[in-house]
């Protein structure tokens, strides 16, 4: 899992039908300080999180488990949203 945080939405008219329903956001990895360390990402919003909310994230083969169909085309899914973070 990686930590990121929304930064927008994505709004998709025509998408591959296994699509049609979910909620894409605009993610960006951060570290645990909160700094930006990764590129722009899609991911399925599983959560309703929102923007400016630090979220944990899932890829790959868990990301489409979650949605119950290993044929669905998705690499990233939004799986939890941080309340608090702390670095010892």
């Amino acid at each position: 899992m990686i930590i990121g945080i929304v930064k927008g939405t994505v709004v998709s008219t025509q998408k591959d039908e296994r699509l049609v329903g979910s909620k894409l956001l605009i993610i960006n990895q951060v570290d645990a300080d909160k700094n930006v360390i990764g590129k722009d990402a899609v991911a399925v919003d599983l959560l309703g999180a929102g923007i400016g909310e630090y979220v944990l994230v899932c890829s790959g083969s868990s990301a489409k488990s979650l949605l119950h169909n290993p044929d669905v085309p998705i690499d990233m899914a939004i799986v939890g949203i941080i309340d608090s973070m702390e670095r010892t």
